[in-house]
């Protein structure tokens, strides 16, 4: 907290009337978030981890509620209804998610090299315990109508380094980028359904995708 005198001190040309704003401002930034504001990110948790095995529909509020240990109207003071709630995990997702895949990425200097960083990083969030990974992969944008134009903003806002990652290989003229990009994004997020732990690490199975899009198949 700071106190009159401090704000006096440290800006002594304000007149009292902003020396007051000024009161009231810092002392509103250093408050600390309620309880209930803490509790937040422990929603968010528990929304993608229980989105990500039933999916959206077979999800309630209540459901959410009972397992943070709330009350179901406790629930609305911090989102406004189900749909607002899955926008914000998706949203934490795809953040989190792009973050770690641009790490990855910087670190490398050949662009095949940068999009095999890309793809191992993709599946280590998403075969891993990345809750909010496996929502933005396995709740389509055409699942929830309410908002499919907001998911598919978001979706392709993380899908548009891919683009960029492709465009930067320099193929021949007659390899169409998007099919190659919807054609190995397609692939990472199939493992899904099919990965167990003897089919080999992400990057070990990102590795073999790139050299199977990377060298011709017919002969």
């Amino acid at each position: 907290m700071i106190d009159y005198a401090s704000v006096c001190i440290l800006e002594p040309r304000l007149n009292n009337a902003h020396k007051l704003k000024v009161l009231m401002v810092q002392n509103k930034s250093s408050r600390k978030p309620s309880r209930s504001d803490n509790r937040k990110p422990e929603i968010l948790d528990t929304a993608a981890k229980l989105f990500s095995e039933r999916g959206y529909h077979a999800v309630s509020m209540r459901d959410i509620a009972k397992t943070t240990g709330m009350l179901p109207g406790s629930l609305y003071y911090h989102f406004s209804s189900k749909d607002n709630l899955l926008y914000s995990v998706y949203e934490r997702g795809v953040s989190v998610i792009a973050a770690q895949v641009d790490a990855a990425v910087l670190c490398q200097d050949d662009p095949w090299d940068k999009l095999e960083a890309a793809c191992g990083t993709h599946l280590e969030e998403l075969l891993g315990k990345n809750a909010y990974a496996k929502v933005v992969t396995r709740i389509l944008p055409q699942d929830v109508e309410s908002i499919q134009p907001e998911l598919s903003k978001l979706r392709g806002s993380y899908e548009d380094r891919f683009k960029v990652l492709i465009a930067d290989l320099g193929l021949d003229e007659g390899v169409d980028q998007m099919y190659m990009r919807l054609l190995l994004l397609g692939a990472l997020n199939s493992t899904l359904s099919w990965y167990h732990r003897g089919a080999g690490s992400p990057s070990a199975i990102a590795e073999e995708l790139i050299k199977i899009v990377g060298q011709p198949i017919k002969r």
